[in-house]
């Protein structure tokens, strides 16, 4: 059993705020200049007219004088502060589909570098209704139209750029981990302890020749003075396919008061998306989630959001663990479905 005495009974610090508070600040939302449009219209431009492959773009070729500056400040607060932020102003409905997506891919690449998010090693991703079921256990639940529940992607920093929002539902809700083990702490240590254990996630068919179909890495780490959290209750859940046995009555009791910590008012707070907005998310010390939604009749009004999942050189110090799930634990060079030798796709669809 974890010993708590080697971690703080309450981790102060900007990354461990309550929903209500946050939302009263608005100091998240950061308003895009004309100046910085001008700029990105005019590199991603650029870019689309040479055909340029999405993929292989560099920060060197997506210069951005004014707002360079001020995306490294923003991920600065994303990193060491209260762990996201909205950007708000791309004029979305003003490009083309290839424009937005180069755009967004040469925002990304001044802020880390675009790790795969699948097994077909699309550095791109498309968040958008297949018509799929979770249900299905080689799905994710992002090619569908359920509520995700509150999850962290693999990777540092994932990035949402939205192009079109659902006709009903389908709002963003963010929660600081780093909150829920202070809550759960003070109410249950007994509980705390037992979410600092390896517990089995499912990988959902993703994963390279010779690894386990899951991987086996705590909920809660502490690692160099830092707690970092990975989970997705659904894939926990799913996981049991593999092993032939339940959760403990424990582990189940401590994932529902971390589930329940989530869904708490108190704690969590609520965004909507405006097309153009792009939302950044720091994955070790926050948990995000989507609600169900009611999509438009129309293919051309479905929502749809674009995704990078980043790796940041300035990020922080990972346990060692996390290589089973993010490859390498090396800032700058980890997170992902990892495919040896693959060649990286930004595809537009």
């Amino acid at each position: 059993m974890f010993n708590l005495l080697s971690i703080p009974e309450t981790i102060q610090g900007p990354c461990a705020w309550y929903g209500p508070q946050m939302e009263a600040s608005r100091e998240w939302i950061e308003y895009l200049s004309p100046t910085e449009i001008a700029e990105i219209d005019f590199a991603s431009q650029r870019l689309v007219k040479a055909d340029r492959d999405i993929a292989s773009i560099r920060s060197s070729d997506f210069p951005l004088p004014t707002l360079g500056p001020r995306l490294r400040r923003i991920l600065d607060d994303v990193l060491n502060g209260r762990g996201f932020a909205l950007l708000r102003g791309l004029p979305v409905e003003h490009w083309s589909k290839q424009q937005s997506a180069t755009a967004f891919f040469g925002l990304g690449t001044h802020l880390g570098s675009a790790r795969s998010q699948n097994a077909q090693c699309h550095v791109l991703g498309h968040v958008f209704d297949l018509g799929m079921s979770s249900r299905d256990p080689n799905v994710r639940i992002y090619q569908t139209s359920e509520r995700q529940g509150y999850h962290t992607d693999s990777c540092d920093v994932v990035g949402l750029l939205c192009l079109h929002t659902a006709k009903v539902g389908g709002l963003s809700s963010l929660v600081s981990s780093v909150t829920i083990y202070n809550e759960m702490r003070g109410q249950r240590p007994d509980l705390v302890s037992v979410l600092f254990e390896p517990i089995e996630t499912d990988r959902r068919g993703e994963m390279t020749e010779g690894q386990k179909p899951y991987f086996e890495i705590p909920v809660f780490n502490w690692h160099a003075g830092l707690l970092s959290t990975i989970y997705q209750r659904k894939y926990i859940n799913s996981a049991r396919r593999f092993l032939g046995r339940a959760l403990t009555p424990q582990q189940e009791e401590a994932l529902d008061l971390f589930d329940g910590l989530c869904n708490d008012p108190r704690l969590n707070l609520a965004m909507e998306f405006l097309p153009g907005d792009v939302q950044l998310v720091h994955n070790h010390t926050l948990l995000h989630d989507r609600t169900a939604f009611e999509d438009w009749p129309e293919p051309e009004r479905k929502r749809h959001l674009l995704r990078l999942w980043l790796a940041p050189p300035a990020a922080r110090p990972l346990p060692p663990v996390f290589a089973q799930r993010y490859g390498s634990i090396t800032p700058g060079e980890r997170g992902g479905v990892n495919l040896q030798g693959a060649k990286p796709i930004a595809p537009l669809d």
